[in-house]
């Protein structure tokens, strides 16, 4: 989704990447008795490289909690100062080069594919800030993006400012930040949090130049080109200026990486100390710092932005598990919130609800309820601007957005619901798809921009005018050699002309129709009946012209915890694996995002393990009805999401071929035992403490490293890990991978590789064509794995060696050519302008 990635609010992304035209060998007919378990061992018919995989030292310790006790001879491996933990991940990414010595081949086969499907450029349409235009793009033959500006004071329609931009009609352009430059510096590029002043005069922005995730400030002079050079502050999280420009707050963290300070700086003043403004003692929260989108207003507690040093101002009174997100409008404070509905109840049912109140009452007790929660509707986030409030908004399952003039009229004597106020719902494709919100900085501005995708549609920029209540298509990804169908928003076609027809210069109407590519590929959304009987979200994604019912192999992704969304939008390089005859799925497990604020706590702490088993009924059911073959499915997790993907394998790994586990949070209960290591503390709420017995006995519960399954017989596994990660140390995927190579099936375990990268952190550290390189390394392990067993028990003669001694894949599952992990949002896309304060979380794992 390289087009959604500029507007994405997280900070942390990453790159993903026509068809060619290959002749398929069919499989002939194997009984599924041959594939089971019971008949063979599942890495059998690997062919192993004749190195061994690397041993690992053991040394004694003892873990007590509670009273118990048990032995971890990993445990040393923690210690990253320790020469024999280098050594080790040398020697197994060693081993891990002689296991994937037959895949060269397709690896570059895979590559080649998927930079074919990629633009030889990448651009953002302008967004207009102010007198200025400022967008993103990535040069030819480049991996980054270079972030600009140019100036336009002319005012003019939306088709008339794009047809004068690309016509270079403006102002001379204004390069502020090329994250190439920095990378080849470096050799690392990592920018976390951008932020432009209100007068467009400085950048400000955070820098990670190792992958450690400690951010550096750097604040550049805009007028001048030259950084300011007397700030040199090390650990900052979030940015926002004050009113006059000059007045910069940011956080800094402490070395648990916790967001903990509030301090101010003012660029000028070369005698004055940076000034402290907060301290958050308690160690189990960490602190931001945004501004409202008018820019009245710091949010902290409240710092009034024209008067920086005056003090701040609280909320309300902190009570455990409420969240208050605050927007101003002209003398009132609109506060997205979950508090509790009245005094005699806990909590608003968890569910979110917009509140306001006048600006001098943001202490008192005189808040006005505007919209509440109601029936199959509930609010999800907000944005403001001088004449609309939009609400982001879940109905059944399914996100929506709308819009409401403002000011609202209050005189309204029952409690109001979104369709009290005559929303204008902005038109969505019928198909579902995800719907992420644009930078959109100006507040004076009445255009809404977002970004709609889905599995076989790319990612389409979309404007929509909320004064006119029509909608102008901007931009869609493109994608190179793919044919796919045109499509648009049927029921507002009349509209869309007529917002065309308002426009001079205006010839094409094919430009407002978006391209998708329902007709090659099918997008099943399907509700699973977990254990429990709740039904579980699953998105099934295939090629119409090369699946096999029954027959197919594919892989089953989950995340399931913060309340995150599992990523399942417009992805290219995922094509290598569907026209191969490949199922890729989804799976919507709780402790994610979904609906309202339960769907999240019912997979989380005590009740961690129904995202384990919900992850397993998906599974089932792809298995039984059909879309997959009992002995060809993979698993992928991502960060937080390999807790989910370990537990399953350890409880049923029989149902599972492969499995890609890519930086792993499996080490759960040592991890949360330390409250020394980054995020523990801040983990507690997500996980549970294991300092309280019972909680500790459900995290040994599932703990994928204090559960592997003796003597079972494991599925291939490729893991991966950065060893300057500071969310998910390199241990614990070193610790995994030594366990089960301990503790189960010898030959099975050979197939078990560790992949570390010495130099990077949490989220890698390759631009759009290292991302290509990851994915069909990745694809290239899969694909090994299921064709290694086809080919031990029935295709022999289609493995044929070429003079360099690499495997010719020649089966119908390796024909025709990128998968995407929670959170594989480029982090080379940024926002630069004011954050408003709504929900926007960032990755905690």
């Amino acid at each position: 989704m390289a087009l959604a990635s500029l507007l994405n609010t997280k900070c942390s992304i990453k790159f993903k990447g026509s068809t060619l035209s290959l002749s398929f060998f069919l499989i002939p007919h194997i009984s599924s008795s041959l594939f089971s378990s019971s008949s063979l061992c599942k890495d059998h018919p690997f062919s192993p490289p004749q190195q061994s995989p690397p041993l690992p030292k053991k040394v004694p310790f003892t873990v007590l909690a509670h009273g118990k006790t048990w032995q971890d001879p990993y445990h040393w491996m923690s210690n990253t100062n320790d020469p024999d933990l280098s050594d080790y991940l040398t020697q197994e990414n060693s081993y891990a080069e002689a296991f994937m010595a037959d895949t060269h081949h397709l690896q570059r086969t895979l590559f080649s594919e998927m930079k074919s499907r990629m633009p030889t450029s990448i651009s953002t349409p302008p967004e207009r800030w102010g007198p200025w235009l400022y967008y993103q793009y990535i040069p030819e033959g480049k991996e980054y993006p270079v972030l600009c500006r140019r100036l336009d004071t002319e005012k003019s329609g939306l088709l008339k400012t794009f047809l004068r931009f690309a016509r270079g009609g403006f102002g001379r352009e204004e390069p502020l930040l090329d994250w190439n430059k920095i990378a080849e510096q470096y050799g690392y590029v990592h920018v976390g949090t951008c932020r432009i002043s209100p007068d467009h005069n400085f950048l400000a922005y955070t820098l990670d130049i190792t992958g450690s995730e400690r951010f550096m400030l750097q604040i550049k002079d805009l007028r001048s080109g030259c950084i300011v050079s007397n700030l040199q502050v090390d650990g900052v999280v979030s940015l926002a200026w004050a009113q006059d420009g000059n007045t910069l707050f940011y956080t800094i963290a402490d070395d648990n990486q916790r967001p903990y300070r509030v301090l101010s700086t003012k660029l000028g003043c070369h005698d004055m100390d940076d000034v402290p403004v907060f301290t958050e003692s308690d160690s189990s929260f960490c602190v931001d710092i945004t501004s409202t989108k008018d820019g009245k207003f710091i949010t902290v507690y409240v710092i009034d932005a024209a008067d920086p040093l005056g003090g701040l101002r609280r909320i309300h009174e902190r009570v455990c598990g409420v969240q208050y997100f605050l927007e101003h409008h002209y003398g009132l404070f609109y506060v997205l919130t979950n508090a509790p509905l009245s005094e005699n109840t806990e909590c608003s049912g968890g569910n979110y609800y917009l509140t306001k109140c006048q600006v001098e009452d943001i202490q008192s007790a005189n808040w006005q309820n505007v919209i509440l929660p109601g029936g199959d509707m509930s609010l999800q986030d907000m944005d403001i601007f001088n004449g609309h409030l939009v609400l982001s908004v879940n109905k059944k399952g399914f996100p929506m957005l709308c819009s409401i003039n403002l000011p609202i009229n209050f005189n309204y004597k029952h409690q109001m619901e979104v369709d009290d106020l005559n929303p204008w719902y902005f038109p969505l494709p019928s198909n579902p798809c995800t719907v992420i919100p644009g930078s959109n900085h100006d507040f004076m501005s009445s255009v809404y921009r977002v970004v709609l995708s889905s599995p076989v549609m790319p990612d389409v920029i979309v404007d929509y005018d909320m004064s006119r209540q029509k909608y102008l298509i901007v931009q869609q990804e493109e994608v190179r050699g793919v044919s796919g169908n045109r499509t648009s928003l049927p029921a507002y076609e009349e509209d869309m002309s007529r917002l065309q027809n308002d426009e001079e210069n205006v010839q094409n109407f094919e430009s407002e129709i978006w391209k998708d590519f329902s007709s090659a590929y099918c997008c099943e959304r399907k509700e699973v009946v977990s254990y429990d009987g709740i039904r579980i979200p699953l998105t099934i994604l295939y090629s119409q012209k090369s699946w096999q019912k029954g027959q197919s192999p594919g892989v089953l992704h989950g995340y399931g915890a913060y309340g995150e969304i599992l990523e399942k939008s417009w992805c290219s390089n995922r094509l290598s694996l569907l026209d191969r005859g490949w199922v890729v799925a989804f799976a919507d497990v709780r402790g994610g995002g979904g609906g309202d604020s339960s769907w999240h706590k019912s997979g989380s702490g005590l009740h961690k393990q129904n995202s384990v088993y919900d992850f397993l009924s998906c599974a089932d059911y792809l298995v039984n009805e059909s879309y997959i073959h009992r002995d060809r499915l993979g698993a992928i997790g991502y960060s937080a999401g390999c807790l989910v993907v370990g537990a399953a394998i350890n409880m049923n790994p029989d149902l599972f071929r492969a499995a890609i586990l890519k930086v792993p949070f499996l080490d759960i209960c040592n991890t949360l035992l330390d409250p020394g290591l980054p995020l523990t503390i801040l983990d507690y709420e997500e996980f549970g403490n294991p300092q309280i017995q019972s909680q500790l006995e459900s995290i040994m519960s599932y703990s994928p490293y204090d559960n592997v399954t003796r003597d079972a017989c494991y599925p291939s596994m490729l893991v991966t890990a950065s060893f300057y990660d500071s969310r998910v140390g390199v241990w614990e995927a070193a610790k995994w991978v030594a366990k089960v190579r301990d503790s189960t099936c010898f030959e099975c375990s050979r197939a078990v590789i560790l992949k570390a990268n010495m130099t990077g952190g949490h989220f890698g550290e390759g631009g759009r064509y290292g991302q290509c390189e990851e994915t069909a390394y990745d694809y290239a392990f899969l694909m090994k794995a299921a064709y290694k067993l086809l080919n031990h028990l029935a295709c022999r003669q289609n493995e044929r060696h070429n003079k360099n001694g690499s495997i010719e894949y020649s089966s119908r599952w390796l024909q025709t050519h990128n998968f995407k992990g929670q959170g594989e949002t480029p982090k080379q896309w940024i926002r630069y302008g004011p954050v408003s304060s709504h929900k926007q979380n960032g990755d905690k794992l």
